[in-house]
This record gives structure tokens, sequence and C-alpha cells, in this order.
């Protein structure tokens, strides 16, 4: 008997179009002869579930069930596919955690740190196990000061939301006439922001995931972007950027960033897919850690379906470990 998963996609921030990319790309992967597959779109106006006929039905949030032609269907597993909030900050796994339901990320806690990175770098900083980019952290209802940010930290830096993705509202500020402008930018984003210093190296991102308390990683990637950073564009436009998986590094560095992501995996509690990107100093060769995204990206053309691809696995036997494993730990509580 097929299981029923709900595919949970949309949400409240500027990731609602790539988290429904990433819906596609699950739906279509997720094996159909297993799998009875309810793509759900959470907005902030309701969370609907569209049918084949065109009608739409909506979630009863009491217990996270639909009801189709009198029948009430209730689900054995959710599979989050909601960038931003409220499916990559705590808020959808504290509700699944409260209502008992399986899904197919890191629960609560370890989302809501992870989500937020400026305390996701304090909490890496305190495990000592990588190197983490000087920064400070501002808030729009307590007074800042350029000046004051600028004697903490030397030119460049990066200016982003504290809690956001794909590099909407980010910027690198090479002067110190560009930070306002570029405070006032991510503020439009977020209610806080995270101004870090800019290390000078390659960028290395590596994908990770947990089966039977084993932790497995999938190919690095470099990213070689042809813009000053990896912003929105850079991520989403072809041909602005060169993504090389697997990366082309020594063993030596593969086998720092392999080891240092499993540490922070663990020592984070991620479960589900993670991935974790680094900044490997050209200079010192030191390996800096950039942040920990625990809902990535899954369009066609996303890093972890492109790191997938070249473990040899398909996306299907991919969704399909991670939907398994998520209900497998579940039933083992």
């Amino acid at each position: 008997m097929k299981k029923n998963i709900a595919l949970v996609a949309g949400g409240y921030s500027g990731e609602y179009v790539v988290s429904v990319q990433s819906a596609v790309t699950i739906e279509n992967n997720l094996d159909n002869s297993k799998y009875a597959v309810y793509k759900i779109i959470v907005t902030r106006e309701g969370w609907r579930y569209t049918g084949a006929d065109g009608s739409v039905q909506e979630i009863d949030k009491n217990d996270f069930s639909l009801t189709i032609n009198g029948q009430k269907i209730k689900f054995d597993a959710v599979f989050i596919g909601i960038h931003g909030t409220p499916g990559e900050d705590g808020r959808l796994q504290g509700y699944f955690e409260m209502l008992n339901i399986p899904f197919t990320s890191c629960g609560m806690v370890a989302s809501a740190v992870t989500f937020n990175k400026s305390y996701c770098n304090k909490v890496v900083a305190a495990l000592d196990v990588v190197n983490v980019s000087k920064s400070v952290h501002i808030f729009d209802n307590q007074p800042y000061g350029t000046a004051e940010i600028l004697k903490e930290l030397r030119l460049p830096v990066f200016v982003k939301p504290a809690e956001g993705g794909s590099s909407i509202g980010m910027s690198k500020v090479k002067t110190a006439e560009e930070l306002q402008p570029a405070l006032e930018k991510a503020f439009k984003e977020d209610h806080q922001v995270l101004i870090e210093e800019f290390i000078k190296g390659r960028e290395l991102t590596i994908g990770l995931y947990r089966v039977n308390g084993q932790v497995h990683t999938l190919p690095i990637t470099e990213i070689v972007s042809s813009k000053e950073f990896f912003d929105f564009e850079a991520k989403y436009t072809p041909g602005v950027t060169n993504e090389i998986t697997p990366a082309p590094v020594s063993e030596e560095v593969a086998s720092l960033v392999r080891q240092t992501a499993t540490i922070l995996y663990n020592k984070l509690n991620c479960k589900g897919i993670a991935r974790i990107d680094f900044i490997h100093e050209e200079v010192t060769g030191k390996l800096f850690f950039l942040e920990a995204n625990t809902m990535p990206g899954q369009s066609e053309n996303s890093l972890v379906p492109q790191q997938v691809r070249a473990s040899g696995m398909t996306l299907t036997e991919f969704y399909g470990t991670l939907l398994e494993e998520c209900m497998r730990e579940h039933s083992s509580i």
C-alpha cells in the first residue's frame, strides 16, 4: 500500500519561487509506485492542495490532514521543500513535532539555530573545529553606527540578512561609503543583519545526509562565479557561475572538507539533507565556515542534485532514502 506523503512548498519569504521550483524536482522524482504525493502550497493566505481536477482543498491545521471527496487523508511523512520561513527556520518543524508526524529535515531547534547565520556562527566558533570569519550582528530596533562597525571589521565585508537565503538582500562592501546603503538593502529583507569580513579563497560546498546513524557525504562542489560573489543572479542564471562537481581539489583538501562537514552535521544535530558551505583560504590553506543550509535548493540544476548525480545515485533513490529514513527514525523513538 502506498504511503501518503505531503510535499510542502512555497513559504512566506522571497524564496517562494525557488521553493516551488524545488518542489517540482522533488515531486517528479518521488517513486509513485511507493508514495501517494500531495503537494501542499503554503502561503500566508492558506495551506492548500490542488487536485488533478483543479479543485482546491485547505489543510486542516488541527491535525495536518486533507479531506477529499469526503475521505480524510492523513500523512505518513512530510517532505519539507520550503526555503526560508516557515519551513527552514524551525516553525513547521515544531508544528510537526507536536503533531508527531515524521518529516525530512532537522528538528525545530537545529533548524532555528542554523537558519540565523549569526547565531550559527557563534555556535560553530565555540565548537573549535573550523575557522569562522569575524563579524558584527545588528538589529533594526537597536542603534548602530557604521563607524563603530568598521572599527570592528576590516574591509571588504559581506552584508547579509541574518535570516535569509538565496543571497537575497546581500552585498559585498569595499568602501566605507557603501556600507550604509548595503545595510538598508539587507534590512528590507530582515530585522537582523550580519556584517562579515571577506575571506579570499575557493568556495567549496558539500551535501550530507544520515542513514541508520551513519553520515554520508556527497561529492564536493567548487563554486566559481563570474560576479563579485555567489548572489541571487549567479545562483539562478545559467552561465553566470561555473559549478564544478566533483571539485578539482587535492585529496588533502577534500578530506578536510568532508571531515569538518561531518563533525558540524553531527554537532549541529542535523537530520535529512544539509549542505555546508566553506571558504578554503588561498594564502593560509585554512578552512572557514560559511553557512549551514538545512533545506538546500532541489531544482534540477541546484547544487545538491548535481552532487547526488555525481555520486552515482538517482534523485528517485536519494529522495526515497530521505523519506524512508525519517519514517524509520520516527518509528524507533
